[in-house]
């Protein structure tokens, strides 16, 4: 009671540490793990009797079967409350006893008979009767039924050897256990006072985890601006960055396009030169070869057919690109330097900077409150550290303390008392194995002896000496049987009686619980209370609580609160609270003050240039005329093709002055081609791939525009009306955060309080060492392997007794033998003739019994 109201105090004086308030959920903090530290005992929670176990749990079949009846609850609990009457209900005692009295009742009547037998049999010998007459008879079936008797002997020798071995080693088992009693005893009062030492350090390092969640929360407290600021700007990032992100690509396209415009219109401008010289070019070369065609030689019929066919070519001696209805691009250019002159990178860049910039000004802002709220922690902390002081722990368990050294005290000055009656038990014991073995020794010697020196040639009043002395070795054990059975017999009668009766009534019952289920009978140790248990611990007798459940949850290392239902008189879930401290520390979080102000994504002149974009007209340029004048070819033939057929033709006029210059204009035509139709074509051609690009950049324009602007306002009505929500929110789950550090461990203080704090397994374990170790295993388990050994042995002496006896006849040296005469011829039979050595035939054979030359009274002195 003394350790329980300490218990009870420690729980008061946490009062103080511990929250009203359910947790908020089930949430787990990484990195915080609390764990009572584990206590190490002694005395081990179960016991192995080792290969001994098989035979006691042998010898507990035998006495399941000798008392099959049930666990006599109700005639116990009568006994209890003192209402069983003997003299009327002897019967009930006598239907559980039955197998047990007939067991006994048999043991008694050998232990009366036997030795009545064994006089009566000793007389009868006396009277050459019952084998005691040195005569023997020869049959046919002699051989079979010495060997018969022989092997029977034998094998139930081995059984009795079997017995004496049970019953010496159950003998050394007990006294070897007894012997460690004194140890048994001394590890379970050591593990009884490591139990109330460990209490006192228990609740320190309960108090001491306070540190863990304190360090946790100024690890969060640091780190504000990741944990709060990052975590905003998280919640920001998917809605505002792919605005802003959409605002630059659409800056650096406009730029993109403005200097795509510049170099088409670069280019075209130079195409519409180039395409005006390359005209004039091949309009002097036309002329230039018609008036060569005018050459007198043309007229000649030879060379006619070949000028008309040149001067019919020279149609298609023409340019085919014509730039002229192309308009210039610099209207566009000029917008879009126009709208270039407001820096949309530089404003997205700004944007993302006051994003960026959220987790420092969340660290800026809260500096002061970090540092009151550390004091408040460091405060709570040195209050928590003193409530082990407040506790008189040390007083409480000094109390228990000498308690248990009174205990021990007691068992220690009685101890050797039962040291000292145990080894009168086992020199007992031992004296009694020792008489059978000195039976069976005897048993046994007659055995080698007689078995060793019988000759089957040597008639029976000429066996040898070995043989003789076997058989009076038999003879000896006989008599030894009925000397010492009966005494072995009564130690195994009040063996049996003791030991099956504490195997059944009280080693059963306890191991399968059965025993505390009579004692949890309501009303039994009380008839005010109706659980004995919850009255005596808690005054309240109505509480459920029984020895078995007790018991179960001590075996199974549950703290005392749990075992002993303390929450019927303390109710930790409502008692255990930190109102105090945590309205302190929710209070210090609500002062945590974040402001942010409001994020502009795009200005007034930014969101005026994304308008004049769309309405810049960029995506309306004609591009399909700028493409189609760029895909054709500069001139109407190809002009190397066109020289190549010239100078073919040329060829084929004699030589003159027509043909040179006919040559002479082919080469012009090729000179014009490399230098200014080629440069044309290059040109026509990175128009063509610039126009391309720039229509699908500018393709849908008006509509990406709008789109950006729709989503940079719904952003922006975003950021003005959730921002702040936002910030709250973050500040909250932040404040939660902190908070559940503390709720994690004050749950794990309610568990550990109700499943862990002084655990009362080593009480479970010290009842077990005294009933079910000490009382059963090392004196009832053992005691009963005795009884069980010597019983067998001691009930197997009379069948050897019965063919010792007879087996004694074929090794003994007789008297008289009886001897066989041969007549073969009249058949008749002879009259016995007296003869002190017989004459044995092997021919069919008479009986004749020889007379006797010795006396009566002489026969009587030699016979046992």
């Amino acid at each position: 009671m003394a350790l329980l109201l300490g218990f009870l105090l420690l729980l008061g004086l946490c009062e103080d540490t511990m929250s009203e308030e359910p947790l908020s959920s089930q949430y787990r903090p990484g990195g915080l793990e609390f764990q009572l530290p584990p206590t190490s005992y002694q005395t081990s929670d179960s016991y192995d009797p080792g290969p001994a176990g098989l035979f006691f749990h042998i010898v507990r079949l035998f006495v399941q079967i000798v008392q099959p009846n049930a666990f006599p609850e109700d005639i116990l609990r009568k006994i209890i409350q003192k209402k069983f009457d003997l003299s009327k209900e002897y019967d009930k005692i006598i239907y559980y006893e039955i197998g047990i009295i007939i067991c006994a009742a048999l043991g008694l009547l050998f232990v009366t008979l036997m030795p009545l037998v064994g006089f009566f049999f000793c007389l009868c010998r006396c009277c050459n009767k019952c084998g005691g007459e040195m005569h023997q008879r020869q049959k046919r079936s002699g051989p079979f039924l010495k060997k018969y008797y022989t092997i029977s002997l034998l094998v139930i020798c081995v059984f009795i050897s079997i017995g004496i071995i049970y019953g010496f080693a159950a003998n050394q088992y007990m006294r070897t256990r007894v012997e460690e009693t004194r140890k048994l005893s001394d590890s379970n009062f050591n593990d009884l006072r490591t139990l109330l030492n460990v209490v006192p350090g228990q609740i320190d390092y309960i108090l001491d985890q306070f540190t863990h969640p304190k360090e946790k929360a100024f690890e969060d407290l640091d780190n504000i601006n990741s944990l709060v600021g990052d975590s905003i700007y998280e919640r920001l990032k998917p809605k505002v960055l792919p605005v802003l992100k959409d605002i630059k690509d659409l800056a650096k396209d406009m730029k993109t396009n403005r200097d795509t415009l510049v170099q088409v219109n670069s280019v075209l401008t130079d195409m519409k030169h180039s395409s005006a010289y390359l005209r004039t070019s091949l309009r002097d070369v036309k002329t230039s070869m018609e008036q060569t065609l005018t050459d007198p030689q043309c007229s000649l019929p030879a060379v006619a057919p070949t000028c008309n066919s040149i001067r019919k070519s020279l149609s298609v001696l023409d340019d085919s690109a014509n730039f002229d209805h192309l308009p210039s691009l610099d209207g566009h250019i000029t917008q879009l330097d126009g709208l270039l002159q407001t820096d949309l990178s530089s404003l997205v860049q700004k944007a993302n900077e006051s994003l960026s910039n959220i987790p420092e000004e969340v660290q800026n802002q809260t500096r002061d409150f970090i540092t009151e709220f550390k004091k408040t922690l460091n405060s709570i902390q040195s209050d928590v550290k003193n409530i082990s002081t407040k506790i008189p722990i040390q007083k409480t368990l000094s109390s228990f303390v000498r308690y248990i050294n009174n205990s021990e005290d007691y068992i220690l000055h009685y101890l050797p008392t039962m040291e000292e009656c145990d080894s009168y038990r086992w020199l007992v014991c031992l004296v009694v194995v020792c008489l059978l073995t000195l039976i069976l020794t005897f048993y046994l010697l007659g055995l080698l002896c007689g078995t060793l020196g019988y000759d089957q040639n040597a008639t029976p009043t000429r066996r040898g000496c070995v043989s003789n002395t076997g058989g009076l070795l038999l003879m000896v054990g006989v008599g030894f049987s009925f000397f010492f059975s009966w005494i072995v017999m009564t130690i195994v009668v009040l063996t049996f009686v003791a030991g099956g009766n504490m195997e059944t009534l009280v080693c059963e019952p306890y191991r399968n619980k059965k025993l505390f289920q009579v004692l949890d009978t309501p009303y039994l140790l009380n008839e005010d209370w109706k659980y004995y248990l919850s009255g005596l611990v808690l005054n309240k007798p109505d509480v459920n609580l029984t020895f078995e459940q007790v018991y179960s949850d001590c075996k199974e290392n549950k703290g005392l609160y749990a075992a002993l239902k303390l929450d019927h008189i303390y109710n930790v879930s409502e008692q255990l609270n930190i109102t105090k401290h945590t309205g302190d520390i929710n209070s210090t979080l609500e002062n945590m003050n974040i402001r942010i102000e409001d994020i502009e994504l795009l200005d007034k002149t930014g969101m005026k240039t994304l308008m004049d974009l769309r309405s810049s007209g960029i995506d309306d340029i004609d591009y399909a005329a700028y493409l189609n004048a760029t895909e054709r070819s500069p001139t109407r033939v190809n002009l190397i093709s066109f020289a190549n057929d010239i100078r073919r033709k040329a060829n084929q006029l004699p030589s003159g002055r027509l043909k040179t210059s006919l040559k002479s204009h082919v080469d012009t035509l090729i000179n014009i081609h490399q230098n200014q139709v080629v440069p044309l074509q290059n040109s026509m051609s990175t128009m063509n791939k610039q126009m391309k690009r720039l229509r699908y950049r500018t393709s849908g324009l008006k509509v990406r525009v709008s789109t950006t602007i729709f989503f940079l306002n719904s952003t922006q009505d975003f950021l003005t009306s959730q921002l702040s929500e936002i910030v709250v929110e973050e500040s909250k789950q932040f404040g939660s955060k902190i908070i559940s550090y503390f709720e994690w461990y004050l749950q794990w203080v309610e568990m550990t309080i109700t499943q862990q704090f002084a655990a009362c397994k080593p009480a479970a374990t010290a009842v077990d060492s005294a009933v079910n170790v000490f009382l059963c295993s090392y004196i009832v388990d053992p005691l009963n392997l005795f009884w069980f050994g010597m019983g067998k042995a001691t009930m197997l002496l009379l069948p050897a007794v019965i063919f010792a006896v007879k087996l004694a006849k074929y090794f003994r040296r007789m008297y008289s033998e009886d001897v066989y005469e041969d007549d073969p011829v009249n058949k008749v039979q002879s009259k016995p003739r007296v003869q002190t050595v017989p004459r044995v035939q092997t021919v069919p054979m008479k009986n004749m019994r020889h007379a006797n030359s010795r006396s009566r009274a002489e026969q009587g002195i030699q016979t046992i």
